[in-house]
């Protein structure tokens, strides 16, 4: 190789600007003041097919790495850069050693002597779609830290954000600075050690087939919401290294809450609504009003409380009501029996069943907002209630027919499950709808 310096380099300094210009991932070639090429590393013989040892000392492009109609445009443009200041960019079409033409950018700049005047030119060109294939990636890599829809987080080695885009910040409800560098068990409750056992796969065996719905509380939130987010995951690998080196996990997520929380209250419905229809069919064949109406309380059971109770309005004395039927109080769970007797319930003044009758509606109960401290507070709260032991949640709903009061029917929760809801007291009313017909029809039958 020679050099456009006067002073002459040492061997170890040739070697190292051979092996410099060798590394280097542009193709590069040189001219001196009058157009021969004297430079030409390994890079611009991948993308030209032509070697250095075929390009050094000629004269230009033409008739070999351009047409002849281009070659003196190449060339004029390419030394013109001595006569004007700072680098240029340009693009051209070169032909390569097989006669395909390949359509390059270029930057080039003047070679200086040590008194300051050019002796030649450099040029550092690549094929123009790696450019554009490099700078469309740097594109959407800032359209996705600023402008995108969906959460992307970059996770480092050590589980820890790196980047995140402003979506992901507002979920997380944080800034984007100031989730940086924390661990993920400071910014998330419920759901961190799922998310962390993901990204460590990521990280060992690389990204899942396909996305995951991961459930996820915020750290700190004091309404204990939950969040829904379908989460894509990539695994980041060094391009620098012979085999790939893990740089982190690149982390895609959208919020879906809304959407799942409703495809589960339609699944929800569904059920019970089936649940409803085969009590109904099964109730049809029971010869036994009050068969029919605990057909109606076990069918309603399943998937909904542990507990049921059917208390009726004494005969004798209308502020009062008597157990006609109940679940097994202690042991594995069982069907709703009726109870020999009708024993009178001593429930206190207040009692959600009596609030029940009084109202004409439903009442939920539940042990509180702050978790026991210990089974034996839970289970005198339930006591207190003449529930059994373990119960954490009522639902007391009224039975009515043909206009009048026959008494009250009892869901329970234990611990564990959540308290019951709107959608719960619905449901429930709606089986208390059933019961209360065939227990009207028992009635009516004993009258006549």
């Amino acid at each position: 190789m020679q050099s456009f310096d006067a002073t002459p380099l040492s061997d170890g300094g040739e070697q190292l600007l051979a092996a410099l210009l060798d590394g280097m991932e542009a193709g590069l070639c040189a001219f001196d003041r009058d157009g021969v090429i004297t430079h030409w590393n390994s890079e611009a013989a991948r993308i030209l097919g032509w070697s250095a040892e075929e390009a050094v000392g000629r004269h230009g492009f033409s008739g070999w790495a351009a047409r002849s109609a281009d070659a003196t445009e190449v060339q004029e443009r390419l030394l013109g850069v001595m006569d004007g200041p700072g680098r240029q960019v340009h693009e051209f079409a070169l032909l390569t050693k097989d006669g395909r033409r390949v359509l390059v950018r270029t930057q080039s700049a003047a070679v200086q002597s040590a008194g300051g005047q050019p002796v030649g030119v450099y040029c550092a060109f690549s094929e123009v779609h790696a450019q554009i294939d490099l700078e469309r990636s740097i594109a959407l890599s800032e359209a996705l830290f600023d402008d995108a829809s969906s959460g992307v987080v970059l996770i480092d080695a050590d589980l820890r954000p790196a980047v995140v885009n402003a979506y992901a910040a507002r979920v997380l409800h944080s800034s984007r600075d100031a989730l940086l560098g924390r661990p993920l068990g400071d910014l998330l409750d419920q759901g961190v050690e799922e998310l962390e056992t993901v990204l460590q796969h990521v990280l060992a065996e690389g990204a899942p087939p396909a996305p995951s719905d991961l459930w996820i509380s915020l750290r700190g939130d004091d309404g204990g919401h939950r969040y829904c987010w379908r989460s894509g995951f990539v695994r980041l690998g060094s391009p620098l290294g012979e085999e790939p080196v893990p740089l982190g996990v690149g982390w895609l997520f959208h919020d879906i809450t809304d959407a799942k929380l409703a495809e589960q209250e339609a699944s929800l419905l569904r059920f019970r609504t089936n649940q409803l229809q085969r009590a109904a069919r099964a109730a049809a064949e029971c010869a036994v009003p009050m068969e029919a109406a605990t057909t109606y309380v076990d069918f309603a059971l399943a998937g909904f409380a542990e507990h049921a109770l059917l208390d009726m309005v004494s005969a004798s004395d209308s502020g009062k009501l008597v157990r006609i039927a109940a679940t097994p109080t202690g042991g594995a769970a069982g069907p709703c029996l009726p109870v020999p007797g009708a024993i009178p319930v001593r429930y206190t003044e207040g009692h959600p069943a009596l609030q029940a009758v009084e109202r004409c509606g439903a009442i939920r109960a539940s042990f509180g907002a702050e978790p026991p401290t210990s089974p034996a507070q839970v289970d005198a709260w339930a006591a207190a209630r003449r529930w059994p032991d373990g119960t954490m949640h009522g639902l007391c709903v009224v039975l009515r027919s043909r206009g009048r009061t026959l008494g009250a029917l009892t869901f329970l929760r234990g611990a564990g499950r959540r308290q019951f809801d709107r959608g719960d007291a619905a449901f429930a009313e709606d089986v208390a709808l059933r019961v209360s017909a065939a227990l009207d029809l028992g009635e009516a039958t004993r009258a006549s």
